[in-house]
């Protein structure tokens, strides 16, 4: 139950890739996506450009077959963008893709102004969107590429990574709680349903975990997917989740909901 952690996902892809990298990869992405729901516009480019050395790094070592912890951005994507130097991966497009969005990022948040103090530029949401929407492109594409496992799996990662982070829900005892207290009940279920991702959650589970009166959790369930909102379903084992109608709720009107207070 949730949607897919850092944990699972570095099981998952270390090996093949190298744990050290793939864990800091992993923080990044993480630090970005916490960033870009915070408006916190210009961590949010800084995180990328971070995200993109890494990466580099990563598909260095994997087209090469050397590790270097520490090699600088340049260098890497030149080794893979050479024609006259052997590779490993294959096919070799696809690298070639990737690292063609690194090279865009990285260049843009240089120049812009992101890295250096610029009495000309300041950071904006469009510019933050631009760059968190590579760096979540180029994560699913390494999901693709070096998943270890049921492809199923890897489908549904991809799919759960396109949502928001969940800072206002912990997990205690195996329990989510949403950690905020100004949510009205419709409110506070959808960000649970939101937290559950695919898999959902049944109604015992919502009612553990909604600090709400059980008469009250029903009343919402049944408006939540009641013909007036279908923003939540009812899946055949008996689990709530998200609708699309959902979902776009949850980006258009809850976005802020989702940070703690």
């Amino acid at each position: 139950m949730g949607l897919i952690n850092k944990q699972r996902l570095l099981a998952a892809l270390s090996p093949p890739l190298d744990h050290l990298l793939c864990t800091q990869l992993l923080d990044e992405f993480i630090s970005a996506e916490r960033r870009f729901i915070q408006r916190d516009w210009e961590p949010a480019e800084l995180d990328g450009g971070q995200f993109c050395e890494i990466l580099s790094r990563i598909y260095y070592h994997q087209d090469s077959g050397t590790l270097s912890q520490g090699k600088d951005f340049d260098s890497c994507c030149g080794y893979i963008e050479n024609d006259n130097v052997p590779h490993k991966l294959n096919p070799r497009r696809d690298a070639l893709h990737v690292i063609r969005v690194l090279r865009t990022v990285y260049k843009f948040r240089s120049q812009r102004g992101a890295v250096h103090i610029s009495p000309n530029y300041a950071p904006n949401h469009m510019d933050s969107k631009l760059v968190i929407e590579c760096v979540r492109w180029a994560m699913n594409e390494t999901l693709r590429l070096f998943w270890q496992g049921d492809r199923e799996a890897v489908a549904k990662a991809i799919r759960e990574l396109l949502q928001f982070d969940v800072p206002s829900v912990g997990v205690f005892d195996g329990t989510p709680l949403v950690q905020r207290t100004d949510l009205s009940a419709e409110e506070e279920i959808l960000v649970l349903m939101h937290f559950a991702g695919d898999e959902g959650m049944s109604r015992s589970e919502i009612g553990k975990a909604a600090q709400r009166a059980p008469s009250t959790v029903t009343g919402t369930l049944q408006k939540l997917t009641g013909p007036d909102y279908r923003q939540l379903v009812m899946l055949k084992n008996g689990a709530y989740r998200l609708t699309d109608l959902g979902s776009k709720r949850i980006r258009e009107q809850l976005a802020d909901k989702l940070m703690l207070q």
